[in-house]
Protein backbone atom coordinates (compact mmCIF):
# COMPACT_ATOMS: atom_id res chain seq x y z
CA UNK A 1 0.00 0.00 0.00
CA UNK A 2 1.74 2.92 -1.45
CA UNK A 3 1.64 6.14 1.41
CA UNK A 4 1.22 10.09 0.12
CA UNK A 5 3.73 12.15 0.79
CA UNK A 6 1.75 15.63 0.39
CA UNK A 7 2.90 19.40 1.09
CA UNK A 8 6.51 17.44 2.16
CA UNK A 9 9.41 17.09 0.42
CA UNK A 10 11.62 14.12 1.59
CA UNK A 11 9.05 12.21 2.66
CA UNK A 12 9.35 9.98 6.18
CA UNK A 13 13.32 8.58 6.90
CA UNK A 14 14.91 10.55 4.78
CA UNK A 15 18.79 11.79 5.99
CA UNK A 16 19.47 15.40 5.60
CA UNK A 17 23.09 15.37 4.18
CA UNK A 18 22.64 19.49 3.06
CA UNK A 19 20.38 22.61 3.24
CA UNK A 20 21.13 25.93 1.28
CA UNK A 21 18.92 29.00 2.86
CA UNK A 22 19.02 32.50 1.79
CA UNK A 23 17.11 35.90 2.37
CA UNK A 24 18.09 39.19 1.33
CA UNK A 25 21.71 39.11 -0.70
CA UNK A 26 22.70 35.94 1.14
CA UNK A 27 21.94 32.05 1.37
CA UNK A 28 23.22 29.46 3.68
CA UNK A 29 23.94 25.41 3.04
CA UNK A 30 24.23 22.72 5.59
CA UNK A 31 27.27 20.56 3.80
CA UNK A 32 27.03 16.72 3.07
CA UNK A 33 29.73 16.54 6.07
CA UNK A 34 27.95 18.61 8.42
CA UNK A 35 29.06 22.24 7.74
CA UNK A 36 27.00 25.04 6.62
CA UNK A 37 27.82 27.55 3.95
CA UNK A 38 26.67 31.01 3.26
CA UNK A 39 26.16 32.00 -0.58
CA UNK A 40 26.06 35.64 -1.85
CA UNK A 41 25.80 37.58 -4.24
CA UNK A 42 22.56 37.07 -5.82
CA UNK A 43 21.13 39.54 -8.06
CA UNK A 44 18.24 40.30 -5.91
CA UNK A 45 17.36 41.36 -2.55
CA UNK A 46 14.78 41.54 -0.13
CA UNK A 47 12.25 38.10 -0.69
CA UNK A 48 11.52 35.55 1.16
CA UNK A 49 14.09 32.55 2.61
CA UNK A 50 14.90 30.09 -0.14
CA UNK A 51 15.90 26.42 1.04
CA UNK A 52 17.27 23.57 -0.98
CA UNK A 53 17.35 20.53 0.98
CA UNK A 54 20.16 18.05 -0.01
CA UNK A 55 19.81 14.47 1.64
CA UNK A 56 19.78 10.56 0.79
CA UNK A 57 16.38 8.55 0.89
CA UNK A 58 15.95 5.22 2.29
CA UNK A 59 15.31 2.44 -0.57
CA UNK A 60 12.07 4.05 -1.48
CA UNK A 61 9.71 4.42 -5.05
CA UNK A 62 8.05 7.36 -5.75
CA UNK A 63 5.25 7.54 -8.45
CA UNK A 64 4.15 10.95 -9.66
CA UNK A 65 0.85 12.32 -9.90
CA UNK A 66 0.10 10.81 -13.05
CA UNK A 67 -1.07 8.26 -10.75
CA UNK A 68 -2.01 5.86 -13.14
CA UNK A 69 0.49 5.79 -15.66
CA UNK A 70 3.19 5.58 -13.00
CA UNK A 71 1.25 2.58 -11.30
CA UNK A 72 1.69 0.58 -15.01
CA UNK A 73 5.63 1.52 -15.07
CA UNK A 74 5.99 -0.06 -11.35
CA UNK A 75 7.10 -3.83 -12.22
CA UNK A 76 6.93 -5.03 -8.53
CA UNK A 77 3.96 -6.27 -6.40
CA UNK A 78 3.58 -5.15 -2.77
CA UNK A 79 5.01 -9.04 -2.13
CA UNK A 80 7.90 -8.03 -4.14
CA UNK A 81 8.23 -4.79 -2.59
CA UNK A 82 8.06 -6.37 1.15
CA UNK A 83 10.76 -8.73 -0.34
CA UNK A 84 12.89 -5.84 -1.56
CA UNK A 85 12.24 -4.02 1.49
CA UNK A 86 11.33 -0.78 -0.51
CA UNK A 87 8.76 1.77 0.62
CA UNK A 88 6.21 3.44 -1.71
CA UNK A 89 4.73 6.67 -2.08
CA UNK A 90 2.75 8.94 -3.57
CA UNK A 91 3.81 12.11 -4.26
CA UNK A 92 2.84 15.46 -5.99
CA UNK A 93 5.38 16.21 -8.29
CA UNK A 94 5.27 15.37 -11.99
CA UNK A 95 7.41 12.95 -13.97
CA UNK A 96 6.20 9.07 -13.47
CA UNK A 97 8.04 6.61 -11.19
CA UNK A 98 11.29 6.93 -10.04
CA UNK A 99 13.48 5.42 -7.38
CA UNK A 100 15.74 6.65 -4.28
CA UNK A 101 18.05 5.19 -2.04
CA UNK A 102 21.48 5.22 -0.29
CA UNK A 103 24.14 6.80 -2.29
CA UNK A 104 21.72 8.35 -4.16
CA UNK A 105 21.92 12.79 -3.56
CA UNK A 106 18.77 14.31 -3.43
CA UNK A 107 18.48 17.87 -4.09
CA UNK A 108 14.73 19.56 -3.01
CA UNK A 109 15.06 23.33 -4.21
CA UNK A 110 12.21 25.31 -2.77
CA UNK A 111 12.90 28.67 -4.35
CA UNK A 112 10.64 31.59 -5.71
CA UNK A 113 10.96 31.67 -9.50
CA UNK A 114 9.47 34.95 -9.20
CA UNK A 115 12.09 36.22 -7.37
CA UNK A 116 14.68 34.72 -8.94
CA UNK A 117 13.56 35.72 -12.70
CA UNK A 118 13.43 32.29 -13.52
CA UNK A 119 10.92 30.80 -15.91
CA UNK A 120 10.14 26.88 -15.60
CA UNK A 121 12.32 26.00 -18.06
CA UNK A 122 15.84 27.81 -17.36
CA UNK A 123 15.13 26.47 -14.19
CA UNK A 124 14.59 22.68 -15.04
CA UNK A 125 18.13 23.44 -17.22
CA UNK A 126 19.50 24.93 -13.81
CA UNK A 127 18.87 21.70 -12.25
CA UNK A 128 20.51 19.54 -15.23
CA UNK A 129 24.09 21.88 -15.27
CA UNK A 130 24.12 20.94 -11.87
CA UNK A 131 24.66 17.34 -12.40
CA UNK A 132 26.31 17.58 -15.68
CA UNK A 133 28.84 20.19 -14.24
CA UNK A 134 29.10 17.59 -11.08
CA UNK A 135 29.50 15.08 -13.46
CA UNK A 136 32.24 16.61 -15.42
CA UNK A 137 34.06 17.36 -12.52
CA UNK A 138 34.82 13.39 -12.21
CA UNK A 139 35.72 13.06 -15.81
CA UNK A 140 32.06 12.06 -16.65
CA UNK A 141 30.59 13.43 -19.76
CA UNK A 142 26.95 13.68 -19.23
CA UNK A 143 24.42 15.37 -21.66
CA UNK A 144 20.74 17.31 -20.90
CA UNK A 145 17.99 15.05 -22.50
CA UNK A 146 16.54 15.44 -25.95
CA UNK A 147 13.97 17.73 -26.35
CA UNK A 148 11.48 17.36 -23.76
CA UNK A 149 13.67 14.80 -21.33
CA UNK A 150 13.80 16.73 -18.53
CA UNK A 151 16.86 14.26 -17.41
CA UNK A 152 20.88 14.00 -17.53
CA UNK A 153 22.09 11.01 -19.29
CA UNK A 154 25.47 9.17 -19.81
CA UNK A 155 25.35 7.98 -23.60
CA UNK A 156 21.56 6.24 -23.53
CA UNK A 157 21.50 5.89 -19.36
CA UNK A 158 20.31 8.07 -17.35
CA UNK A 159 22.22 9.15 -14.28
CA UNK A 160 20.36 11.74 -12.96
CA UNK A 161 16.29 12.61 -12.87
CA UNK A 162 14.72 15.81 -12.28
CA UNK A 163 10.89 15.78 -11.31
CA UNK A 164 9.58 18.97 -10.44
CA UNK A 165 6.35 20.63 -9.05
CA UNK A 166 5.50 24.27 -8.81
CA UNK A 167 2.98 26.27 -7.17
CA UNK A 168 2.57 30.51 -7.11
CA UNK A 169 6.08 30.49 -8.53
CA UNK A 170 7.47 28.38 -5.85
CA UNK A 171 9.14 25.08 -6.71
CA UNK A 172 9.46 21.51 -4.90
CA UNK A 173 11.15 18.34 -5.18
CA UNK A 174 13.70 18.89 -7.73
CA UNK A 175 16.69 16.13 -8.68
CA UNK A 176 18.23 12.56 -7.99
CA UNK A 177 21.78 12.31 -8.99
CA UNK A 178 22.97 8.68 -8.76
CA UNK A 179 26.35 8.60 -7.12
CA UNK A 180 26.51 4.65 -6.37
CA UNK A 181 23.24 3.57 -5.36
CA UNK A 182 22.26 -0.58 -5.88
CA UNK A 183 21.50 0.34 -9.88
CA UNK A 184 19.48 -3.54 -9.63
CA UNK A 185 16.38 -1.63 -7.45
CA UNK A 186 16.01 0.47 -11.10
CA UNK A 187 15.21 -3.34 -12.76
CA UNK A 188 11.99 -3.07 -10.91
CA UNK A 189 10.20 -0.15 -12.30
CA UNK A 190 10.39 1.69 -16.05
CA UNK A 191 12.59 4.27 -14.94
CA UNK A 192 10.69 8.04 -14.71
CA UNK A 193 8.48 5.86 -17.72
CA UNK A 194 11.05 5.62 -20.33
CA UNK A 195 11.14 2.30 -21.75
CA UNK A 196 14.75 0.91 -23.24
CA UNK A 197 16.97 3.04 -21.62
CA UNK A 198 19.58 1.83 -19.23
CA UNK A 199 20.57 3.32 -15.90
CA UNK A 200 24.37 4.71 -14.97
CA UNK A 201 25.90 5.40 -11.49
CA UNK A 202 28.80 8.03 -11.47
CA UNK A 203 30.87 5.42 -10.07
CA UNK A 204 29.65 2.83 -12.86
CA UNK A 205 31.22 5.64 -15.35
CA UNK A 206 34.56 6.33 -13.56
CA UNK A 207 34.84 2.73 -13.25
CA UNK A 208 38.49 2.09 -11.16
CA UNK A 209 38.56 6.05 -10.54
CA UNK A 210 38.33 6.92 -6.82
CA UNK A 211 35.63 9.13 -6.00
CA UNK A 212 35.26 11.48 -3.04
CA UNK A 213 32.82 10.50 0.01
CA UNK A 214 29.24 11.09 -0.57
CA UNK A 215 29.21 14.64 1.27
CA UNK A 216 31.87 15.86 -1.01
CA UNK A 217 29.55 15.39 -3.75
CA UNK A 218 26.52 16.61 -2.31
CA UNK A 219 28.59 19.89 -1.32
CA UNK A 220 29.36 20.11 -5.23
CA UNK A 221 25.99 19.74 -6.38
CA UNK A 222 24.77 22.56 -3.98
CA UNK A 223 27.36 25.04 -5.16
CA UNK A 224 27.07 24.30 -9.06
CA UNK A 225 23.50 24.92 -8.32
CA UNK A 226 23.92 28.28 -6.67
CA UNK A 227 26.36 29.09 -8.93
CA UNK A 228 23.77 28.49 -11.62
CA UNK A 229 21.07 30.57 -10.30
CA UNK A 230 22.74 33.35 -9.85
CA UNK A 231 24.96 33.16 -6.08
CA UNK A 232 28.45 34.20 -6.80
CA UNK A 233 30.08 33.23 -2.92
CA UNK A 234 30.23 30.16 -0.98
CA UNK A 235 31.58 30.56 2.52
CA UNK A 236 31.35 26.88 4.92
CA UNK A 237 30.18 27.40 8.57
CA UNK A 238 30.05 25.04 11.31
CA UNK A 239 27.64 22.26 12.01
CA UNK A 240 26.77 24.22 15.67
CA UNK A 241 24.99 27.26 13.41
CA UNK A 242 23.06 24.11 11.80
CA UNK A 243 20.04 24.76 14.02
CA UNK A 244 19.84 28.75 14.30
CA UNK A 245 20.27 28.63 10.59
CA UNK A 246 17.03 26.28 9.69
CA UNK A 247 15.51 28.57 12.59
CA UNK A 248 15.73 31.85 11.28
CA UNK A 249 14.60 30.30 7.59
CA UNK A 250 11.57 28.69 9.18
CA UNK A 251 10.79 31.95 10.66
CA UNK A 252 10.99 34.26 7.54
CA UNK A 253 9.36 31.76 5.60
Amino acid sequence: MARDVAGTAAGEGAQAVGVVAGAGEGAVAVGGAGRAAALSGAPFVGRVRDLVLSLQHPLTYTLGERREKAERNLLASDAELRALGVELHHTERGSDVTFHGPWQAVLYPVLSLRALGLGTWRYVEGLESAMIQVAALHGVSARPGDPGETRVWVGNCKIGAIEVRISSGFTCHGLAFNIDPDLGYFEHIVPCGIAGKGVTSLRREVGGGELPADGVIHDQLVQCLATTLGFTNVEFKDDSERGDLIGVAATQS
